[in-house]
């Protein structure tokens, strides 16, 4: 399974790290399973065209309004926008896993909510912050079935 991500604090890099882990633990145990290979998207990055169908996570960090009534402005996190849109790659995208602070209520996770809607692939999960181990194993699950729909 393939996996693009951006991490601005760290969490999203962590959470990456405990995933990858985690499927090379279940692929140990059943290699039916699969392994975990995953790209950091940062301002660094050289724009490809990804060939091979892939997940997206994306933490969130909006500037201004409440996502409601009053709109939002993505920050920190719009070159990953700008991947999804180079040379469509965002039609190979299988789906978004979003993360944040649940203290932001309807902003939690917005951004992954966003890119669900700007590019029609589906929001598949969340977590919060630097997730959990339940999480890793919650997440692994939705996205081994995802991929092989």
């Amino acid at each position: 399974m393939n996996i693009l991500y951006i991490s601005i604090s760290g969490n999203t890099k962590a959470f990456i790290k405990r995933l990858e882990e985690y499927g090379k633990e279940q692929h140990e145990l059943d290699s039916a399973n699969p392994l975990i290979s995953a790209k950091e998207i940062s301002e660094n990055s050289i724009f490809e065209v990804e060939e091979s169908p892939f997940f997206t996570f994306v933490p969130t960090y909006l500037e201004g309004g409440n996502g409601v009534d009053s709109g939002d402005t993505e920050i920190l996190t719009e070159v990953m926008r700008e991947y999804l849109e180079y040379e469509d790659n965002y039609k190979k995208c299988l789906g978004v896993v979003g993360s944040g602070n649940k203290n932001f209520n309807y902003q939690y996770c917005l951004t992954a909510k966003q890119y669900s809607e700007a590019f029609s692939f589906p929001f598949l999960a969340d977590y919060e912050l630097r997730g959990t181990s339940a999480d890793c194993e919650r997440v692994y699950q939705i996205l081994k079935k995802k991929a092989v729909n």
